[in-house]
């Protein structure tokens, strides 16, 4: 009976050595295999994504330049407008009454003008007439210094009335300025994209009244960590792409790159335009731009 127990045993211990020997093996194979995929992390932090909004150059929320009501409003969002364009009319019936008076008072002085001018001439010729009776002996010195101080004195009066035309017509162009300022006018080409007042608000000076942006040309500025500075060039082209539209590249042209790096967070500025047809990207929406290893 020793003799099967002893064989029954023995088996048993072959049995666990080879069972082992295949877990040492399978655990080897286990450890080994991630050592790919370690490697392809690496090669993805070695770039780096930008994101940032898309702008454009002319962009901006027109204020009211004066205090006043808003009489009456021609263009509305989304209307495209052109530069010069009236956007909105404010009132402007009393500013127009103070010019047409100061107008007036322009008109009286240069008639005024105009008179002492004739009376000036009037002088000239009676002391170049009196010049002559005193070389005649016909009259004497104090009738002589009485004509030419008379003369002199009343081209005093010319310049006296000339400065007060001066001033009135100053004050006109004054008025005229802020009779301009009633109107709302775009400042170039683009599109109206918020309206913030109505016909009959009054507003301020300084409040806002309508926001323009430009459609085109659009761009992206955004910072780059120093190690990038020197790879970056005037002119060079990179991808785009947004999360907004999937599947859709776009091309950006490097426009302009900071000649410098700000020392307290250690980037630089760059700008970038797009080239070629925009399709749906539109200005404000969000964009991705991929950089290289930086080496």
């Amino acid at each position: 009976m020793r003799s099967p127990v002893v064989t029954i045993a023995m088996v048993a211990i072959l049995f666990a050595v080879s069972c082992g020997d295949d877990k040492s093996t399978s655990s080897s194979v286990i450890n080994a295999a991630p050592a790919p995929s370690s490697t392809a992390s690496k090669a993805t932090d070695t770039s780096l994504i930008v994101s940032g909004p898309i702008i454009v150059e002319h962009q901006v929320e027109l204020t009211a330049q004066r205090d006043g009501v808003v009489e009456e409003i021609l263009f509305d969002a989304p209307a495209r407008v052109k530069a010069g364009c009236v956007l909105a009319q404010m009132d402007n019936r009393q500013l127009a009454a103070n010019l047409e008076a100061a107008r007036a008072k322009s008109r009286s002085v240069a008639a005024d003008l105009k008179n002492w001018q004739s009376e000036a001439e009037v002088l000239k010729s009676d002391y170049v007439r009196a010049q002559r009776l005193w070389d005649l002996g016909l009259i004497s010195q104090e009738q002589l210094q009485h004509a030419q101080y008379k003369a002199e004195s009343d081209q005093w009066d010319v310049q006296r009335v000339q400065e007060m035309l001066n001033t009135a017509h100053d004050e006109e162009r004054s008025l005229e300025l802020e009779l301009e300022k009633t109107k709302i006018i775009a400042p170039f080409d683009g599109l109206i994209a918020r309206r913030y007042v109505r016909e009959g608000q009054s507003v301020n000076k300084g409040e806002r009244l309508f926001w323009v942006t430009a459609e085109a040309p659009l761009m992206m500025r955004f910072t780059l960590p120093e190690r990038y500075f020197g790879h970056v060039r005037s002119a060079q082209q990179f991808e785009i792409t947004s999360p907004d539209l999937p599947g859709e590249k776009y091309t950006a042209r490097v426009k302009e790159v900071s000649p410098v790096i700000d020392p307290s967070s250690g980037t630089f500025e760059v700008l970038v335009e797009l080239t070629g047809d925009r399709g749906s990207l539109r200005p404000g929406m969000t964009a991705d731009i991929r950089f290289g290893t930086a080496r």
